[in-house]
């Protein structure tokens, strides 16, 4: 007898449905067909102990599984369940007559309990879309897929819930989230906050400025000055994630596994922050089967590479293509796979190997040879792409000892929540620009117009601190975010003169 059950895989962020065919027929043998990998070989193991240990069998019969379509590698263990269901329907040990309207996909452990899958998300999104009553997966994964609205879904911890739910009509209580509460829950209440940072007023003013505009920026400063802790907080400080974008962004994270079960959907922007080991496959995604790499993981959200000259410098070069597209491509002989990867990048590094240099009361200096080694680690088209740059000087006694909080995340972020209003409607008619930081050399000259005064106060700054040409667009962009956040319609040499202040390793002395 032949029975279909339904599955699905994921390839890159969006799945496919995959059609398990199950033939029962006199004979003995097993045969699994349709470019199953090796968990997928190894599951008639997990099965027959499972269904065992439940009160069914493998029937000792000629049993063929083709996983259609059939050219499709299929990977991973999440087809247990669906392959058991299939065998218990097909050698009619149970009764299956509406199985066409479900997806089923789960790991089976050997007594019959199910392990979590990944992709949960994306394989909900893509049953809704194909007219699928209902999704039958681990009850691990069914506050994600239940975010899919229209779409019945059923978490089990067991595969007796399913056969009785199939077999004897017995219910499956169904999993229900009200997604827009599930998402708003947690929005005002970020794990970290700025006003735990004591003094800084400086840097944390440029931090609003690049999270305004979407701007990429590099803090530089000696060690425990208290980069990474800026850095850390800047995701607090970005504009609450809409709807799509948090779908987005959970979508991405489902398909490696990494959203917690007891969430669904992700509210909060994504911070990553790898080692400087890193390799760049790990970094911008790939692999033989690909994965989301590390800039696919922030998609929404904060990158930062701490110790940026650190990083192997081959590592930085693959990432200026995804920071210009906003999307990295993988590909191979026999498919392309595109995830998106739209992130602000903060990087932090010392300004000397010694991490010292400029600092007149430490004793360890570096020569300039060894100064102009370690910063022409870093490449000047990568920098190309980075706006703001920043000095951070260590925080006084006075300051750190103050009982006095600083202003919090939540008011800093309704100000760049309304710059940034400013600008979604000043780019309203593009598709590829949403922020200032996205303009190009057309749209800078369009809204970046300066008068007389400004012009001339940005031709001084140029020649007197040795700008290079790369700097003159960058702080135009920055100016424009000044004004924005000020509400002002034009470029006032106060918005110039601070965007100036922001291109530290412009000036002579730093980058040769």
């Amino acid at each position: 007898m032949l029975k279909k059950v339904f599955g699905s895989a994921v390839f890159g962020v969006d799945a496919t449905t995959i059609t398990v065919e199950v033939n029962v027929d006199s004979g003995i043998g097993y045969h699994l067909v349709g470019l199953p990998d090796n968990a997928i070989k190894e599951s008639n193991y997990r099965i027959a102990a499972a269904l065992q240990n439940n009160g069914y069998k493998i029937p000792g019969k000629k049993i063929t599984i083709n996983m259609a379509p059939a050219d499709l590698r299929k990977e991973g263990s999440a087809y247990d369940l669906t392959l058991a269901i299939g065998i218990l329907a097909a050698s009619k040990q149970i009764q299956a007559e509406n199985l066409e309207d479900y997806l089923i996909m789960g790991e089976l452990s050997l007594d019959g309990s199910l392990q979590p899958i990944r992709g949960a998300l994306p394989i909900a999104v893509k049953a809704l879309e194909e007219g699928y009553k209902g999704f039958i997966l681990p009850s691990q994964n069914a506050k994600e897929a239940a975010i899919v609205e229209g779409l019945e879904v059923y978490g089990i911890d067991n595969i007796k819930e399913v056969i009785n739910f199939f077999d004897k009509g017995e219910a499956i209580e169904q999993t229900i989230i009200d997604t827009k509460a599930e998402f708003e829950k947690s929005l005002n209440y970020p794990e970290f906050d700025f006003s735990d940072v004591k003094g800084q007023e400086s840097i944390k003013r440029c931090m609003e400025i690049a999270a305004a505009g979407g701007h990429n920026i590099i803090l530089i400063g000696p060690p425990g000055a208290g980069k990474t802790m800026l850095a850390k907080r800047l995701p607090s400080i970005l504009p609450p994630m809409t709807l799509d974008e948090a779908l987005e962004t959970t979508k991405i994270h489902s398909v490696v596994g990494r959203v917690k079960a007891d969430t669904g959907i992700m509210s909060q922007r994504p911070f990553r922050s790898p080692h400087h080991t890193i390799s760049n496959v790990a970094l911008v995604g790939g692999g033989s089967y690909p994965q989301p790499g590390e800039i696919s993981l922030c998609h929404n959200g904060v990158l930062f590479l701490d110790e940026l000259p650190e990083f192997k410098r081959e590592v930085l070069e693959v990432m200026r293509q995804p920071l210009e597209d906003r999307e990295v491509t993988i590909s191979r002989a026999k498919f392309t796979v595109t995830y998106p990867s739209s992130f602000m990048l903060v990087a932090s590094m010392n300004p000397s190997p010694s991490g010292y240099f400029n600092d007149p009361d430490s004793p360890i200096t570096s020569s300039p040879a060894e100064m102009q080694r370690y910063l022409s680690k870093i490449s000047g088209p990568l920098l190309d792409r980075i706006d703001i740059h920043i000095e951070v000087t260590p925080v006084p006694f006075e300051k750190l000892s103050e009982a006095r909080k600083g202003e919090s995340s939540v008011d800093i972020r309704k100000r760049v929540t309304k710059a940034r209003d400013i600008q979604t409607k000043r780019f309203e008619t593009s598709n590829t620009v949403h922020y200032n930081a996205q303009m190009n050399t057309k749209q800078i000259s369009q809204y970046c117009e300066l008068d007389e005064t400004s012009k001339g106060l940005l031709k001084t700054a140029m020649e007197r601190l040795n700008l290079s040409a790369r700097a003159y667009d960058r702080i135009l962009k920055v100016s424009r975010t000044i004004a924005d956040l000020e509400h002002s319609e034009s470029i006032t040499g106060n918005h110039i003169s601070e965007a100036i202040q922001y291109r530290s390793l412009d000036r002579e002395g730093w980058l040769g």
